[in-house]
């Protein structure tokens, strides 16, 4: 039970799977159980999949900083920018603008933090396969929550989230 005192206490035990290393591969190859060689196989709401491209797809990050929190993902098993075709580039920066267009359009966000990070020791979670995140961001969104209690505060479920911004997604 522990010791009581003067906290509340705000529960977020899907972080735990993400923690535990849930849906990582166990290698660097595409039959290695990468979650993003495998999420194309599934249905849009059953894999979160807010669009889908010819190269590209967006999808819902399963732990998110944010609401909104989607990552753009080739379908080709890639693990750096450079391997991507001009092709496959082009695709991913118009995803990554419908996807931007969506969120302001759903959720009004302010702001965006748009990035990958290359590489295990760059942060990358899943390092053997590309993506791209797309976090939208809002003025005052930053409070404590995640400075002090190391929580991230998520108003929605992620199945409410997909629906609400593929029906927002702009036609290509």
């Amino acid at each position: 039970m522990g010791t009581q005192d003067a906290f509340q206490r705000l529960w977020t035990p899907h972080r735990m799977a993400y923690i535990q290393g849930e849906n990582k591969p166990s290698g660097p190859g595409a039959g290695d159980g990468c979650p993003f060689c495998s999420l194309p196989d599934r249905s849009d709401e059953d894999g979160l999949i807010l669009r889908r491209g010819q190269l590209v797809y967006a999808v819902l990050n399963l732990y998110p900083y944010t609401g909104g929190h989607l990552m753009t993902v080739p379908y080709r098993h890639v693990a750096d920018y450079t391997e991507l075709t001009a092709e496959e580039t082009a695709e991913l920066a118009a995803l990554t603008q419908q996807a931007m267009a969506a969120l302001r359009t759903a959720s009004g966000a302010h702001g965006f933090n748009i990035g990958m990070n290359q590489g295990t020791v760059a942060g990358a979670g899943i390092a053997a396969h590309l993506h791209q995140h797309v976090v939208p961001r809002w003025g005052g969104d930053t409070n404590f929550m995640p400075v002090i209690g190391h929580t991230k505060v998520l108003p929605q479920l992620l199945a409410d989230t997909r629906k609400m911004l593929a029906e927002a997604w702009p036609a290509a």
